[in-house]
């Protein structure tokens, strides 16, 4: 097979995921997002349906239960479930940060024990790097294992994890060695019920009310066999999680923007002020010109990324570049679709209000932009003379 069957190959098979999934989301997950919402109960039941489809462990290679998916595959089914629903999309995505952290950097003994059956959705992950006062920059935690007897002592706090307090098990990252600044970061495996951990009651949030976050706290010991990687290795871990997890924020975004630009597009060709739909007035033309447009270039910015992680390539700028555009478009072109509403777009009898709740916070997820444009500034070069 030639480079060019293989590409179409994949293509198919690709299709044929994203295709399965999109019906799974229309009549399963769609019609819950209201009420998700609304109660603010985590989607057991939805999780269930995906994992049985092979979401679950859709970033995962075969080798340690993933259906083999491609990552244009897993980001363009993480956009249709956003669309969908966010609380549920914000769930399988954290998940996928706990199992990226084992993949990228656990040895194959702990990879065995935990990524095929978070793949087959019977373990929930959670990855708890965030702490009170240690957000935009990891550097600055203070959660500590020192070592003791055959493991170390974990103490901390943890905060805004996503899926921390209904997870099977948490990867956590603390300083073990105060001196090396970075360097002495490392990460671990914390399963639920480990004797000295214990989860909040869920934040209550603006958005993404399904999509529970926590604050953990831990005095635990924990073996060394669940030491994620080499002492010392969590920081670079967790930067490499990151980049991926800041791909799917992106993909996220974009499924999000897409359900508000198509609910707005059916309003305006529904609606009549005057005698004459809304979309017969040029202003809204050009403000749904504007909106397409926008979010187009984010998609393309998105897979220009994702197209990069596919081969192996490093992808952190164009992460934070997808993450930083996608998320900043989306709560746009959220807000322009409630415009075009008028008053029904700020009741809750219609999902554009959720739309604009949920997609606040993807520009504080995973790096806030302020962090994103750092990060894309300082890969900048003065030109040779």
């Amino acid at each position: 097979m030639n480079v060019s069957e293989n590409f179409s190959a994949t293509a198919e098979t690709d299709d044929a995921v994203v295709d399965a999934v999109s019906r799974l989301v229309k009549d399963f997950v769609e019609p819950r997002a209201k009420q998700t919402d609304a109660s603010a109960q985590f989607p057991y039941a939805q999780l269930k349906e995906l994992a049985a489809l092979g979401v679950m462990g859709m970033n995962l290679p075969a080798q340690w239960g993933g259906p083999g998916s491609s990552a244009l595959a897993l980001a363009r089914c993480v956009e249709r479930l956003a669309g969908a629903c966010g609380s549920t999309a914000s769930a399988v995505t954290a998940h996928f940060l706990a199992t990226d952290a084992l993949l990228l950097g656990a040895d194959d003994a702990l990879r065995a024990r935990y990524l095929p059956e978070a793949a087959a959705g019977k373990k929930l992950g959670a990855f708890a790097l965030t702490e009170p006062k240690a957000g935009s920059n990891p550097a600055d935690m203070t959660c500590r294992a020192v070592p003791h007897a055959d493991g170390y002592h974990l103490h901390g706090v943890k905060h805004f994890i996503s899926n921390g307090g209904v997870a099977d098990f948490v990867v956590v990252f603390a300083v073990t060695d105060p001196t090396a600044g970075h360097k002495g970061i490392s990460a671990f495996v914390v399963d639920a019920g480990t004797p000295g951990f214990k989860a909040s009651a869920p934040e209550p949030t603006m958005g993404l009310r399904g999509g529970h976050v926590f604050e953990l706290s831990f005095d635990c010991q924990i073996p060394v066999a669940q030491r994620v990687g080499e002492e010392g290795s969590g920081f670079r871990t967790a930067m490499k999680v990151l980049d991926n997890g800041r791909l799917e924020v992106a993909a996220m975004c974009l499924g999000m923007g897409q359900a508000a630009l198509d609910a707005a597009l059916a309003w305006v060709q529904e609606r009549k002020v005057g005698g004459q739909a809304l979309l017969d007035y040029q202003g809204l033309q050009w403000m749904l010109a504007d909106m397409a447009t926008e979010l187009r270039a984010a998609r393309l910015l998105t897979q220009d990324a994702v197209s990069k992680r596919a081969l192996g390539a490093r992808f952190s700028v164009e992460a934070s570049m997808a993450k930083l555009f996608a998320s900043e478009v989306a709560g746009k072109v959220a807000d322009r679709a409630l415009q075009l509403h008028g008053g029904y777009g700020f009741t809750r009898a219609l999902p554009l209000e959720r739309y604009v709740r949920d997609l606040r916070i993807m520009r504080i997820y995973e790096g806030s932009s302020e962090i994103q444009r750092t990060i894309i500034a300082r890969s900048l070069k003065s030109p040779k003379n």
